[in-house]
């Protein structure tokens, strides 16, 4: 109670100042009609603007959830998407088998650990065995580069990173076809090399790099990055500086890419090697 007395003793001319002024808006609001029509329009205002705010709030909450369900949609049509192609180019084939000529299938998921600042870098995706992933799959950014699982468990997969020393993919310039073996020097996290392309080729800077498909892990045509630099070595050939089209900064939800003819093509590759 002495409390109570020792603020209102405090506060009195602030309490009185407000106790009026409240008067003063109640009886101005109540007796002039365009008074009361302004109040009231500014009351619907500022509920307006607050209940914006609230479901620009709950929009940013789900933000996680939509990502998650874009993601799936994504996977769902790129398969969607390869089935078709495949069956085009078929003068005859079943109906009722849908993945006849199906070459690869898409799985997304989500990555929960990664690293970027060392030589060797891998990360770790929430799918393993049991979802149907498995070693050598090839791991995509939306429609970029990221990596290849090296590793799986029941419900987790470590994927080796294209910011990896140890990494190598067949890439080409898209604009002639030419293609050359690109991996990770080491030196920054947003290029990489591609290497043992002739030095007679014509290219020049912003040009696209992709992938070649000879790996039989990578589809053809996956975007790499784009030329931002280009020097000529010994041996005839370009040492070309790639702007990577992934940011592996940012790397959340990916792609696993699986090659439905993997093993059949590198049983034949064999017997000649």
């Amino acid at each position: 109670m002495r409390n109570l007395l020792n603020f209102l003793a405090k506060y009195n001319n602030l309490i009185i100042f407000l106790v009026l002024e409240g008067i003063a808006f109640y009886l101005l609001s109540t007796s002039n009609n365009y008074h009361n029509s302004r109040i009231v329009k500014g009351f619907r205002g500022l509920a307006s603007e607050v209940e914006k705010k609230v479901s620009n709030t709950r929009s940013y909450f789900h933000l996680r959830e939509i990502s998650k369900s874009v993601s799936r949609e994504n996977s769902s049509l790129r398969t969607t998407i390869e089935r078709l192609t495949r069956s085009e180019d078929q003068l005859f084939f079943s109906v009722t088998d849908t993945i006849l000529h199906q070459l690869y299938t898409y799985s997304p998921a989500e990555v929960i650990n990664n690293s970027i600042n060392r030589q060797k870098n891998f990360f770790t995706i929430n799918k393993g065995r049991l979802q149907g992933m498995s070693i050598d799959m090839a791991v995509a950014s939306g429609d970029c580069v990221a990596g290849v699982i090296v590793g799986c468990s029941g419900n987790y997969s470590v994927v080796m990173s294209l910011l990896n020393l140890d990494f190598r993919l067949s890439a080409r310039l898209k604009s002639n076809g030419y293609f050359g073996s690109l991996s990770w020097d080491g030196s920054d996290y947003r290029h990489a090399i591609l290497s043992e392309i002739p030095q007679h080729v014509t290219f020049g800077i912003g040009d696209t790099i992709e992938t070649t498909g000879f790996s039989a892990v990578f589809p053809e045509g996956i975007l790499i990055g784009t030329v931002s630099g280009f020097e000529k070595t010994g041996g005839d050939f370009y040492r070309i500086k790639v702007a990577l089209a992934t940011d592996f900064k940012k790397l959340h939800f990916v792609n696993v890419i699986g090659n439905l003819r993997k093993e059949e093509q590198l049983e034949l590759e064999k017997q000649f090697q």
